[in-house]
């Protein structure tokens, strides 16, 4: 009988099972997918020979995270290509932001505005790795730099577009209102300013790098240390019923909450179970894998040193775009967030070919097909992107729901965890009131009306 088990091998599955194992316990995971790894996968989906991200595709809060880097996992091959900048934001005049890997070389290049930006991250990067082991540990722990914490938590709490006032110059707001928009949220609602602080952190500390040779490499790397510790995964199993799992001191869910309750529904309280069936996730996303004859052909040269490019013109522009997929609508022109990963992993791609990852925002379970959208975004930076294509592939949020039926998007956000290898308890954020049973972060965010706090 394993001391634990963990149902899914995502990365929060497999990362829970390594602090499990490190305690000394042994552990066994459990997967329905003859692949494991979630969101952190990759496979040649349009032609031979070009290798793609499935979903996550650039790691920055793996890069930062104090329990991910413990592991040392180059051992076991995973090993991080870094982009020149970790991001561009071109603009309609030709010309384009750029976020580079520290605070004073990206306010420089942003003229007027660069001592607001300096005040604005100065002193959250200089202290970061104190922040981040309080912003991505447990909630329940007692912050450790209060002040610090507390100076983060006072922007953070900000819309978007509140935080962004402080700017004068369209570059600057484009700039940070972009990476705010990774969280999904309308850039005019409260803490959509925490994820462009976090992601502005992040990138201009530690960067936004890729897995060399694809994001299954951070998955493979994981499930080898995990093996090496003595812990099993077994795949191919897909759970239905709590009795489907051998005995064991305790169950770990890598699973949305309706897994959960489909599992385990019958040893959890009807409250928590009412609770369960009030989430909702947010807004989906319509994917884009392109393989190339080429670079890109930007407008703004200066989008080839960066891994991601963000599309959407003004800070304005984009907050109008998300704010209509949060209405249940399909923005005329979206927010694409585009990667460029074989510019600066060459394993991805035949020499002289590359690869392109893009997605825009569209409300859960949108079946609207954004290909002409996406791309007209992509011609009105990169004109004559289209004759560069050798093949596109296509993937709506129920081509992408299937393989993970855990996971509402594929951002890879529990290697992030503060939790020391010592402490497995650290991984487990949700105590449920069946015993011995514990639920995992959900990634996707719940709409307003229906946003409840799991007892």
């Amino acid at each position: 009988m394993p001391d634990a088990v963990v149902v899914g091998s995502g990365p929060n599955g497999l990362a829970a099972a390594i602090a499990i194992a490190h305690s000394g316990r042994s552990v066994t995971v459990y997967e329905a997918n003859a692949e494991i790894g979630g969101g952190t996968r990759s496979a040649a989906l349009t032609l031979p020979g070009f290798v793609h991200d499935v979903c996550s595709a650039f790691h920055p809060m793996a890069a930062a995270s104090p329990f991910f880097n413990g592991l040392a996992l180059a051992k076991h091959g995973l090993h991080w290509a870094h982009p020149d900048a970790p991001l561009a934001h071109p603009l309609d005049d030709g010309t384009a932001v750029v976020m580079e890997r520290s605070v004073e070389a990206t306010a420089a290049r942003l003229g007027a505005d660069g001592d607001a930006w300096r005040e604005l991250f100065a002193p959250l990067t200089s202290r970061w790795d104190q922040l981040f082991a309080d912003t991505l540990g447990p909630i329940t722990r007692v912050p450790r730099h209060p002040l610090l914490y507390l100076r983060f938590g006072l922007s953070a709490m900000r819309s978007a577009r509140a935080l962004t006032r402080r700017f004068t110059g369209e570059p600057a707001r484009a700039l940070f209102g972009g990476v705010a928009a990774h969280s999904f949220l309308p850039l005019e609602h409260p803490f959509s300013a925490a994820f462009g602080l976090v992601m502005g952190i992040s990138g201009q500390t530690v960067g936004w790098p890729v897995a060399r040779g694809g994001s299954a490499r951070i998955a493979d790397a994981l499930a080898a240390h995990l093996t090496s510790l003595g812990g099993v995964i077994v795949t191919g199993r897909r759970v239905q019923q709590i009795s489907d799992l051998p005995d064991a001191r305790a169950y770990l869910f890598d699973t949305s909450p309706a897994n959960l309750d489909l599992i385990a529904g019958d040893r959890l309280s009807g409250g928590y179970r009412r609770a369960l069936h009030r989430y909702r996730r947010g807004p989906g996303v319509f994917k884009l894998d392109y393989a190339l004859d080429g670079p890109i052909p930007w407008r703004a040269a200066e989008c080839l040193r960066a891994g991601t490019v963000h599309l959407g013109g003004s800070f304005d522009e984009m907050a109008a775009g998300e704010r209509e997929v949060w209405r249940g609508g399909h923005a005329e022109r979206p927010f694409v967030l585009v990667g460029q990963q074989s510019l600066f992993d060459d394993t991805r791609a035949p020499k002289g070919k590359q690869t392109v990852w893009a997605y825009c925002h569209v409300p859960n379970g949108s079946t609207f097909d954004m290909t002409t959208r996406i791309e007209s975004q992509l011609e009105r930076f990169a004109p004559g992107f289209r004759d560069r294509v050798l093949k596109r592939t296509v993937m709506t949020p129920a081509d992408i729901a299937p393989p993970m039926p855990c996971s509402a998007r594929a951002a890879i956000r529990v290697m992030a965890s503060g939790a020391s290898p010592s402490r497995p308890e650290a991984i487990v954020k949700t105590i449920t009131p069946a015993r011995k049973t514990f639920l995992r972060p959900i990634k996707s965010p719940a709409r307003p009306a229906s946003r409840s706090r799991l007892p």
